[in-house]
Order: C-alpha cells, then sequence, then structure tokens
C-alpha cells in the first residue's frame, strides 16, 4: 500500500501538459508501429529510456530536444505533440 501511494504522488507531480505529450508521443508510436526499445534505439538511448518515461509510476519526462528528435523518427511534426489548445 505504501509503495502504491508514492508511486501515484509521483506520477501527480507531472503537470497535465507532460502527461498529455507523452500519451501523445506514445499514441504516434504505436500507431506507427514502433516499439519503446526500437524509439529507444533510435534516439540513441539505453532500451529502457521509453519505457521509463511512458510509465505511469515514474517522474521521466521528455524534454524539447527528445520532442525535435522522436517527430523525426516517426515522421511527424513536433506540434502534432501538442494539444490545440491550452491545458
Amino acid at each position: 500500500m505504501i509503495v502504491f501511494s508514492v508511486n501515484l504522488i509521483m506520477h501527480e507531480s507531472q503537470h497535465k501538459i507532460e502527461r498529455y505529450i507523452i500519451s501523445r508521443v506514445k499514441e504516434i508510436r504505436e500507431s506507427r508501429g514502433i516499439t519503446q526499445e526500437q524509439l529507444s534505439l533510435s534516439l540513441g538511448k539505453n532500451i529502457t529510456f521509453i519505457s521509463q518515461i511512458e510509465a505511469p509510476s515514474k517522474k521521466a519526462k521528455y524534454n524539447v530536444i527528445h520532442l525535435n528528435e522522436i517527430a523525426k523518427i516517426l515522421s511527424c511534426s513536433s506540434k502534432d505533440f501538442w494539444p490545440e489548445k491550452p491545458i
């Protein structure tokens, strides 16, 4: 029970916009048939990089450089990761 509470706090420490962007990257990645491991390696990161970011219990997140490189890899615009209106 204590572990669950700690994970919940960590997850909620991310802002709504961060969670939105992580979800959009995941959605686009999956629509392209690219695994977490493939995207991690394409970014030159270790194989768990994307899984650490996509895990709801982790605080890891993308920075603007990551988003730009991911957009290149996924053949989309980095604008595709952002909501149309502010959250």
